[in-house]
């Protein structure tokens, strides 16, 4: 009898999936791009692994610290020890009463026979069976003697992002951090165009999914799901995007006829509701053409796109090289960004970043508002968005911004909007954004 159950690989071929994931992260590459190489059926296993991994591996390194003394030579070996130990830490807490709902339940000693079952089938670590299995023996052993004092093993973040977040925000930082402990849910953004909220919620009820409202056009879903086959998938009724992400056409509200500008269009989420808010003429932008891919595909599914709207390769920073010297009525600015405002949903990025690149990226973004600013028509709306919550990328370029630019003129915007996890209601949860609306003066 073929079973979902009975296709699933075996939890040693999973731990080296995941092992080669984390190694992959520990070496700079992110967790997205490495499982897309995976098989399609060994992916979302792989995924929620490495993910558990990805938020216990400040805890995980602490531990194989802890165990080991030094830090294993070979990195496959390196990473198969720290995805072990993350899933022993989950098995020992379920025990106890004390893990998480979403986190990986596996029995103990079923974890330290597969740990060294994937040693044993790699060629790069099978003679290293032994030591995996006496340092999974050893955690189980010592759990209640493991040191994690340190920010990094209790916290799950590098050092200086905890360092950066207790500086700007003192009486938020903790729950900030707390935030990314657990997956983020499911927000659906209803296609005005093509359904209503009601006729959505009707439609995931009779498949027997349950969904909460959140804002004007969003759903947020109960439990996981494949997206692809949710109902009104291939008929466009619905795009998935963020609560919180949802905010900026609402901000920019764009009128039928206007010349709409979004700078940073992948995957094409916010361009896709600036056009079922109204009949715009819209030229997408995006640095890399790789992306823009996702763009047209999002437009087609959901029927958007139509002769007013234009998808092009270009940096928006260097507008000579594709402005036509017509000024637009409105434009998004979805800059480049750290990303540290959706860590619950990218985990290894908290592990990619370092803090240099805070600095970097600020740059990028003060330039590309420079360059653009230009372009706006007088009394025209400019909409700075970051999906940050690292003040330099966010509040502090709004301010460098107006500063100088003596013809900008700060309207009423969320500013910055903290991530809300898993300790509120669904409905009310949403990543970490930062929005700025500015006007032009006439």
């Amino acid at each position: 009898m073929s079973t979902n159950a009975s296709l699933q690989p075996p939890l040693s071929a999973l731990l080296l999936d995941t092992a080669v994931a984390v190694e992959a992260v520990l070496a700079g590459r992110s967790l997205t791009e490495v499982l897309e190489e995976l098989p399609a059926a060994r992916r979302p296993a792989a995924q929620a692994l490495s993910s558990h991994v990805m938020r216990k591996l400040g805890t995980a390194i602490a531990d194989r610290s802890f165990l080991v003394h030094r830090r294993p030579e070979q990195p496959l070996l390196n990473a198969l020890l720290l995805s072990t130990l993350a899933l022993l830490d989950a098995a020992v807490r379920h025990e106890q009463g004390l893990a998480l709902p979403h986190e990986p339940n596996y029995a103990p000693h079923t974890l330290v026979d597969q740990a060294v079952e994937a040693a044993a089938s790699h060629a790069k670590l099978k003679h290293f069976k032994a030591l995996v299995n006496a340092v999974s023996r050893s955690f189980l052993r010592e759990f209640g003697q493991l040191s994690r004092d340190d920010d990094e093993a209790r916290w799950n973040f590098p050092q200086w992002w905890v360092r950066k977040l207790q500086f700007a925000y003192p009486n938020d930082w903790q729950a900030v951090l707390e935030s990314a402990a657990s997956p983020a849910p499911l927000t659906l953004r209803v296609n005005r165009r093509r359904a209503s909220v009601a006729q959505v919620v009707q439609a995931l009820a009779d498949a027997g999914v349950q969904a909460e409202p959140a804002g004007s056009w969003g759903l947020t879903l109960h439990g996981s799901h494949v997206v692809a086959r949710l109902p009104g998938y291939e008929e466009g009724w619905w795009s998935v995007q963020d609560a919180g992400a949802q905010r900026a056409a609402e901000l920019l509200a764009p009128r039928d006829g206007m010349r709409v500008l979004d700078a940073c269009a992948a995957p094409g989420g916010k361009t896709a509701h600036l056009l079922e808010c109204a009949d715009v003429d819209l030229l997408a932008l995006d640095a890399d053409a790789g992306r823009l891919k996702r763009v047209h595909e999002n437009l087609a599914r959901l029927r958007l796109n139509g002769p007013g709207v234009q998808v092009r390769a270009a940096d928006a920073a260097r507008p000579q090289s594709w402005w036509d010297g017509r000024p637009f009525d409105a434009i998004l600015v979805d800059a480049p960004c750290t990303a540290s405002g959706v860590v619950r949903r990218h985990p290894d990025i908290r592990w990619l970043r370092r803090e240099a690149d805070v600095q970097k990226t600020a740059a990028v973004q003060r330039r590309m508002l420079d360059a653009l600013w230009p372009l706006l028509a007088p009394g025209g709306q400019l909409l700075y968005v970051t999906c940050s919550v690292f003040s330099e990328e966010c509040a502090g370029q709004a301010r460098a911004f107006l500063k100088a630019h003596a013809d900008a003129v700060a309207l009423t915007a969320p500013g910055q909007m903290l991530p809300v996890g898993a300790n509120a209601t669904l409905s009310q949860q949403h990543d970490g954004f930062f929005y700025a609306l500015f006007a032009k003066q006439a």
